[in-house]
C-alpha cells in the first residue's frame, strides 16, 4: 500500500513530552539541565555548573582551575541520594560527560520546538483514493491504510484496527523500549565504572606487592650478606692464627740459626790460631758449644697440608637451586608480613624453607 508522508512521526505526545520533561530537570537549580551534564558515581545527573556550585560550596578552600596552585581533589554529596562523592584533582571537570541524557535534551528541545497546530492539522492521505486519510491500520500487512482500501481495495480481506488502537499501543511499545534502553545503559555505565575501580584496585595491589616482593629480596639479600660476613671473619681468625705460629717458628729457627754462624765464625777464627798454647785455651770451650749447639732440637715444622684452607669451602649450589624455586604462595596475607612482628617472621621463615631443603 503506498500513501503521501506529510509529515514527520512525533516523538509522543504531550503526556509524554511531560513526563520526559520531568525526567530531564536538574535537582539544583530545578531547571532543565544545561550542557554539559555530569553523571556521579551513583548514576545520579547534574548540570555540570551546578555541581561545581555545590561543589565549592562543599570545599570553600578548593583552588579552582584557573589557579596556578595544584590542589588535590575534594568532596561533596549527591543532592539527589547523599551519596558522597569524591573528586580527584581536577574536580568536577573529571566526572563523565553523560552524552545519552545531552542527547535526549537536544531531541527534546528540537520536537518542542515545533509548532502544535500545524502537526495536528497534518494528515497522511492515501494514493490510491486521494481523498481519503489514513485511518485505519491493516494488521495483515502491518501498514496504515483508509477505509476504502479496506472496503474495495488491496485490503478488503485483510484484518484491520482503528489507527489510533494501533498508535497508542505501539508508542507504549516504544516508550517501554526506550526505558529499558535507558535503564540498560545506566545499568553498562555502572559496570564500566566499577570495571574501572577495578582496574585501579589491581593497580595499586600490584604496586604494593612489588614493593613487599622487593623488601623480602633485600631481607634475604641482608641474611646472605651478614652470612658471608661471618664466614669472612673466621676465615680470617684461622688465617690469623696460622701465620702467628709459622712466624714464631721462623723467629726461633732465625734466632738458632744467628746463634750457631756466630759460633761457626768463632770457631774459625780459633781454628786460625798459630800458637798452641793459644788456641788450647780456647779450643776445650769452643768444642763444648759446638756440641752443645748441634745437639739443640728445634720445634717441630708445620706438618703437611697445614697452609691448605680447604676447609673453609663452601658450597652454595643447593642453596641456589633453592632460591630458584621461590614462588608466590595461593592464599597468603601480604598485611600480616607488613607489621612489625610480622616481617621478622616471614623473613625467617623463608631462610628456615631454604636451610631445610
Amino acid at each position: 500500500m503506498n500513501f503521501t508522508v506529510g509529515f514527520k512521526p512525533l516523538l509522543g505526545d504531550a503526556h509524554s513530552m511531560d513526563n520526559l520533561e520531568k525526567q530531564l530537570i536538574c535537582p539544583i537549580c530545578l531547571e532543565m539541565f544545561s550542557k554539559p551534564v555530569v553523571i556521579l558515581p551513583c548514576q545520579h545527573n547534574l548540570c555540570r555548573k551546578c555541581a561545581n556550585d555545590v561543589f565549592q560550596a562543599s570545599n570553600p578552600l578548593w583552588q579552582s582551575r584557573g589557579s596556578t596552585t595544584v590542589s588535590s581533589g575534594g568532596r561533596f554529596r549527591c543532592p539527589s541520594c547523599r551519596h558522597e562523592v569524591v573528586l580527584d584533582r581536577h574536580g568536577v571537570y573529571g566526572l563523565q560527560r553523560n552524552l545519552l541524557v545531552e542527547n535526549i535534551i537536544d531531541i527534546y528541545k528540537q520536537e518542542s520546538s515545533r509548532p502544535l497546530h500545524s502537526k495536528a492539522e497534518q494528515h497522511l492521505m492515501c494514493e490510491e483514493h486521494e481523498e481519503e486519510k489514513i485511518n485505519i491500520y491493516c494488521l495483515s500487512c502491518e501498514v496504515p491504510t483508509c477505509s476504502l482500501c479496506k472496503v474495495f481495495g488491496a485490503h478488503k480481506d485483510c484484518e484491520v484496527a482503528p489507527l489510533p488502537t494501533i498508535y497508542k499501543r505501539q508508542k507504549s511499545e516504544l516508550s517501554d523500549g526506550i526505558a529499558m534502553l535507558v535503564a540498560g545503559n545506566d545499568r553498562v555505565q555502572a559496570v564500566i565504572t566499577q570495571m574501572e575501580e577495578v582496574c585501579q584496585t589491581i593497580e595499586d595491589n600490584s604496586r604494593r606487592q612489588k614493593q613487599l616482593l622487593t623488601q623480602r629480596f633485600e631481607a634475604l639479600c641482608a641474611v646472605l650478606e651478614e652470612r658471608k660476613a661471618e664466614l669472612l671473619q673466621a676465615l680470617a681468625r684461622e688465617q690469623e692464627q696460622k701465620l702467628q705460629r709459622v712466624r714464631g717458628l721462623i723467629r726461633q729457627y732465625g734466632d738458632h740459626l744467628e746463634a750457631s754462624s756466630k759460633l761457626v765464625e768463632s770457631a774459625i777464627q780459633s781454628m786460625e790460631e798459630p800458637q798452641m798454647a793459644l788456641y788450647l785455651q780456647q779450643a776445650k770451650e769452643l768444642i763444648n758449644k759446638v756440641g752443645t749447639m748441634s745437639k739443640v732440637e728445634l720445634a717441630g715444622r708445620p706438618e703437611p697440608g697445614y697452609e691448605s684452607m680447604d676447609q673453609f669451602t663452601v658450597s652454595v649450589e643447593h642453596v641456589a637451586e633453592m632460591l630458584r624455586t621461590i614462588d608466590f604462595q595461593a592464599g597468603a596475607d601480604p598485611l600480616c608480613s607488613l607489621s612489625p612482628c610480622g616481617e621478622g617472621k616471614q623473613q625467617s621463615s623463608w631462610v628456615t624453607r631454604a636451610t631445610k631443603r
